[in-house]
């Protein structure tokens, strides 16, 4: 359930329709909104409750949600949520683009990505210290010290991190070296993980799962954001069909409908989504037309020869230099703004 005020109503009688919603033992989140301050309710509302919200002043409306998710949809917040981090924004109008490798390998590669990352105008750094892998046997990551490689690669070359993180235990030290934690496609619905996700202080990139429905994914990020971390990305990274040809298939439409049903930002991963390098740039490109609002891309130098054996589907530098300068080109045609900060020329 919502209540619905105006912008123009006083805040102390907003503040007393909190506390009449905090009395009941309900949690109360405020969103302001352009033209309007909602209020979300969390937990069983009585129809009393209801009636008497409807009656206080500065009230204009009080409505029932009959999604399961509440937080997460636009008829609690009907603007774009915008996350900004040391400056970069993500969402709404601004287009993301964070690239790297699959897995940080050692201080000299990771160091040598993010100079080309930052060289091709890119804003957050990509990669993976702790690994899941489908066989027991693969490469796992390098763990806590993949982290402080990263870091130390982001902060010489002026660009935010971003790496997964896999287990509630480990929330609090990727949060401390990485500046956006991510939750990969398995761990969609790992709820400790994401309750431990609401009170990290980080904002979150939450992939879908590869056999999720819309709702499911939402609900998710519901988890979340009701742990009180409203700087939620949602990623659509592929999902999983009969097609063998592809990794998986990047389900372009859910851009908009999750833009549609949800405030939050959506990312598109078109390195996961085809598992092809051939087939990135144009769905890169795809995503962009089709609204996304940022982009999360594997590079690497040596992609043929990767710890991770992902590399056929990372772009080669000069292959991801040349993509953003064509999403310079697309952006504004499709109503995004993408400022590449281009330090030095890519080699």
């Amino acid at each position: 359930m919502i209540v619905i005020t105006s912008n123009q109503t006083p805040e102390e009688q907003v503040n007393d329709i909190i506390a009449v919603i905090e009395k009941e033992g309900l949690q109360a989140h405020l969103s302001k909104g352009s033209d309007r301050t909602v209020i979300g309710l969390v937990g069983s509302v009585s129809p009393k409750l209801a009636e008497h919200l409807r009656q206080m002043k500065g009230v204009e409306n009080v409505v029932k949600i009959s999604k399961s998710y509440k937080l997460a949809s636009r008829d609690f917040h009907p603007d774009d949520t915008v996350i900004e981090v040391k400056g970069v924004k993500i969402g709404g109008e601004h287009l993301a683009i964070m690239g790297g490798p699959c897995a940080v390998e050692s201080p000299e590669q990771i160091d040598e990505i993010a100079r080309l990352v930052k060289a091709s105008g890119a804003q957050v750094l990509r990669g993976g210290a702790f690994k899941p892998r489908t066989g027991p046997y693969s490469f796992q990551g390098v763990g806590v010290e993949g982290l402080k490689m990263m870091a130390d690669a982001g902060e010489r070359h002026g660009l935010l991190t971003i790496t997964e993180v896999m287990t509630p235990e480990y929330v609090d030290v990727c949060a401390e070296y990485a500046d956006i934690l991510q939750v990969g496609t398995r761990n969609m619905q790992n709820f400790d993980l994401l309750r431990a996700l609401g009170t990290c202080g980080r904002p979150v990139l939450l992939k879908r799962g590869f056999s999720a429905t819309y709702d499911e994914l939402l609900n998710a990020a519901e988890y979340i954001l009701a742990g009180g971390n409203r700087d939620v990305m949602l990623c659509e990274r592929g999902i999983r069909t009969f097609e063998t040809y592809t990794r998986n298939t990047l389900d372009l439409s859910a851009i908009p409908v999750l833009q549609g049903l949800s405030h939050l930002p959506v990312i598109s991963d078109p390195s996961h989504g085809t598992g092809r390098r051939e087939l990135v740039e144009p769905m890169a490109k795809a995503s962009v037309a089709a609204g996304a609002n940022g982009l999360i891309i594997e590079m690497h130098t040596d992609p043929d020869n990767s710890m991770t054996g992902d590399g056929v589907q990372s772009l080669f530098p000069d292959q991801f230099d040349n993509l953003l300068r064509d999403l310079e080109k697309l952006a504004p045609l499709v109503g995004k703004k993408f400022s590449s900060q281009v330090a030095v020329p890519v080699v």
